[in-house]
């Protein structure tokens, strides 16, 4: 099993405030990694350095190669896609157009296949498919959810990292947003999963870390992190016996 992205001893700060400290993961093929944790953690940081939206000291390395210098332009065209916490879409656009922008980088390299991909999304998300013409404004919160899915997905991304994809979600469509993410896997595409619901969030991951004040407290396979005593009281809920 190959490893798309290795990160160590990645290092984040603002100013002179050091947010994420000296943090070491790995994401193999066609796997999902979470990182699991409190508020104020560092883990949307540590996605917006391994994205190279934020300057950090460490190293990054995507599919092998160094990537630590890398601009977020050439990190999108060889793969790499962030849907951020906030969603960041087009409100006054129509679903449709936000799905195009997805493959900005792909119409640039004059990729022929960019219908074949929007009519995959169409057929994995069909409510974006009823509401194309529909603004993204008017979508409902799984709705936007989906649409920032969607358009990630346009880019054909290999390593696909997701900010608090159920944040702010009612339950039920909750449970629907981490089925796409199981779906995803299975399509063969690798998540690198950042999640406040960690009961959720271990249950559809190989491997787990969790972080605490920027660094890596514990580490490990899902379900072994699962019935870990520490993780169990702190972020499942479950007494320790």
């Amino acid at each position: 099993m190959s490893a798309l992205l290795e990160v160590r001893d990645l290092r984040v700060a603002y100013g002179k405030v050091e947010a994420v400290h000296g943090v070491s993961l790995t994401v193999d093929e066609g796997r999902i990694v979470t990182v699991i944790g409190p508020n104020g953690a560092g883990k949307t940081t540590l996605l917006g350095a391994i994205m190279g939206l934020l300057p950090s000291r460490g190293a990054i390395s995507l599919y092998g190669a160094d990537a630590t210098r890398t601009p977020v332009e050439q990190r999108v065209a060889e793969g790499l896609c962030l849907v951020p916490e906030r969603r960041e879409l087009f409100a006054a656009m129509t679903v449709a157009d936000n799905l195009e922008l997805g493959a900005f980088q792909r119409y640039r390299s004059g990729d022929k296949a960019i219908a074949a991909t929007r009519d995959e999304v169409y057929q994995r998300f069909p409510r974006l498919a009823e509401r194309r013409r529909q603004l993204a404004g008017t979508l409902s919160g799984g709705e936007r959810q989906m649409l920032a899915l969607g358009r990630a997905l346009m880019a054909k991304p290999r390593l696909l990292m997701l900010d608090e994809p159920s944040l702010g979600l009612a339950p039920l469509i909750v449970k629907e947003i981490f089925s796409i993410i199981s779906a995803l896997k299975a399509a063969g595409v690798s998540i690198l999963l950042v999640e406040q619901n960690a009961r959720a969030a271990l249950q559809v991951a190989d491997h787990g870390y969790v972080l605490e004040t920027g660094e890596v407290a514990i580490e490990g396979a899902s379900e072994g992190l699962a019935g870990n005593p520490r993780v169990a009281a702190t972020y499942l809920g479950q007494k320790v016996a």
